[in-house]
């Protein structure tokens, strides 16, 4: 994969976080075939970049409760 252009990337918080800055991951939804994720405490730090059906069968797991 290729390096990707994060630097006008928009950001957003799981619905889940709290406003009190604990542990928390951002990812952006403005890329069609990738989901890059940061640590919301490491603004400049590195970014996972998944695949988006990864990311999104990832999240189904999660949702149906089978990451336990």
């Amino acid at each position: 994969m290729r390096p990707i252009d994060l630097s006008a990337a928009t950001w957003r918080k799981s619905s889940y976080s709290n406003s009190d800055g604990g542990e928390c991951v951002e990812i952006s939804d403005d890329f069609a075939a990738v989901v890059p994720v940061r640590d919301s405490k490491t603004l400049h730090g590195p970014v996972l970049v998944f695949r988006a059906e990864g990311w999104a069968s990832f999240i189904s797991a999660v949702k149906g409760g089978h990451l336990l």
